[in-house]
């Protein structure tokens, strides 16, 4: 006769996973943001004001991830910030963390699915696409995107150290398609190419680039939501995380100094049939729809399209987003899953399957959300919400950290914030700015179907709305003891 499992065992997960693994996981969750999407600043920041941007946010995240550390490993549970915000400022606040955190994690990956099918149309012969997409209802391009969908929500499904092993494979592949980028693209990058119509819409274009100078680093935070499967949370977490931001950094300035170097920003932007040049100046001549493979724009003009490297950059490329890919949908299931576990959403989302040891429930929500926005919006939409959702996030848990000082000073802290409190108020104060600032440049009120920022609000607006009337002052004693004792296990 089978033992029957207790609570906990059905709401535990695996701890399998190193330092190694967490830096494969850090750098994974992020590295597609190097291959694709930040290239959509150009249009609006000019290279003068992607860099500012770029500079800003590279800051942000700097200080944002040695913070953050500290409280991944004290407090190491699936949940992250929603844990964090909740035992630090209340249950209110760790709501608003867990929503925001659940749509970062939730409309990123959509992102990376669309560029998931853009770089493999790239090996699509153009008759072909073109035939395809006049006798099926849904694009080529969103086709792939939805089968890759399929496949990497079941992987995570199998287990965590599956999909993890996984990803550190994909990963070490990636930073290497980026390193073999660098080394054929830098030496002919020209100075004069980065100079060139620098600021298109002036210096408030470097405030319109911020969410996709976001794009280079978001996601980097979904280590902590895996700091309850680390073997040694306490000491892998934050060498995890350093080593991750680190590789990152060097990653993101070879990608975006490397591409915009070599002809210009609009020819990583634009299709090369979209582009004139008229008195040395580019123009966009076509319908101005932007690419989502940048780094194979600037690859081709160094060595042409039919090139062995060309192609060769598109299958590491496709290994970039996928690894980025696969491990934000492991982090938002484990985002749902702890939300779920203590009540704040459907219970059932906090439930482990008895033989994967993993969050299926949170995974398939993850996953039928994910085909909706794949369906219906567009890959500069899905990273500007993706945004909206991680710097709320960012606020929300450097307020935790600061507070959570104060109430608990004797918390056991095998990892502190280095130069603190400067590091998380200046990750602070910068994601104030980017929230501010991304605010006034996607809120239309006259279109509002089409307005990011009031989607985004009205989101979280609607759940407070459910907090307050079905959550606040209803959950029982049980639930309060059960979120008690997952933050003291």
């Amino acid at each position: 006769m089978a033992e029957k499992k207790t609570g906990d065992e059905r709401s535990n997960l695996h701890k399998t996973l190193g330092p190694i693994t967490l830096w494969g996981l850090g750098v994974g969750y992020v590295i597609s943001g190097e291959y694709f999407g930040w290239n959509l600043g150009l249009p609006v920041g000019g290279t003068y004001g992607m860099l500012l941007a770029f500079v800003l946010v590279t800051i942000m995240y700097i200080t944002f991830v040695f913070s953050y550390a500290e409280m991944a490993c004290a407090i190491p549970r699936a949940g992250g910030v929603f844990v964090y915000s909740a035992r630090g400022l209340g249950m209110g606040a760790g709501y608003l963390g867990g929503i925001a955190q659940a749509v970062e994690f939730i409309f990123a990956p959509p992102a990376i699915a669309l560029a998931i099918g853009g770089y493999f149309t790239l090996w699509v012969p153009e008759e072909v696409y073109t035939s395809f997409n006049a006798v099926s209802p849904i694009d080529a391009t969103k086709m792939i995107g939805l089968i890759a969908y399929v496949l990497f929500t079941a992987l995570n499904i199998w287990g965590v150290k599956q999909a993890a092993i996984f990803e550190l494979i994909v990963t070490l592949v990636a930073v290497a398609g980026l390193i073999l980028f660098t080394c054929v693209v830098a030496p002919s990058v020209r100075l004069e190419n980065f100079t060139a119509n620098p600021l298109p819409n002036g210096w408030s274009g470097a405030l319109a680039a911020i969410p996709f100078a976001i794009w280079f680093y978001l996601a980097i935070e979904g280590v902590a939501n895996v700091a309850e499967e680390a073997r040694n949370p306490q000491r892998d977490i934050p060498r995890g995380f350093g080593a991750a931001i680190g590789t990152l950094v060097v990653l993101a300035c070879c990608a975006f100094f490397c591409s915009v170097g070599v002809g210009g920003w609009e020819q990583v932007v634009y299709e090369p049939d979209q582009l004139s040049r008229v008195n040395g100046e580019i123009l966009v001549t076509a319908d101005e729809k932007t690419s989502d493979s940048p780094l194979p724009l600037a690859m081709g003009q160094i060595v042409g399209t039919g090139h062995i490297l060309y192609h060769l950059l598109i299958a590491i490329g496709l290994f970039g987003l996928v690894a980025s890919f696969n491990g934000i949908i492991l982090a938002s299931g484990r985002a749902l899953f702890e939300m779920g576990r203590v009540g704040f959403f459907f219970r059932a989302l906090g439930r482990i399957h008895p033989k994967t040891r993993t969050p299926v429930n949170a995974l398939l929500v993850t996953f039928v959300i994910g085909v909706g926005a794949i369906l219906f919006l567009d890959t500069g939409g899905l990273i500007t919400v993706a945004a909206f959702g991680a710097v709320t996030l960012y606020i929300v848990s450097m307020v935790s950290l600061i507070r959570l000082r104060k109430l608990e000073p004797d918390l056991e802290r095998p990892y502190l914030t280095p130069f603190y409190p400067i590091f998380p108020i200046v990750a602070f104060v910068i994601a104030v700015f980017s929230l501010v600032t991304m605010t006034y440049f996607h809120i239309d009120w006259e279109n509002p179907a089409e307005s990011y920022a009031l989607w985004y609000f009205g989101y979280v607006g609607l759940a407070f709305a459910y907090y307050f009337f079905f959550l606040r002052g209803r959950l029982s004693k049980e639930d309060i003891a059960s979120f008690q004792r997952i933050e003291d296990d």
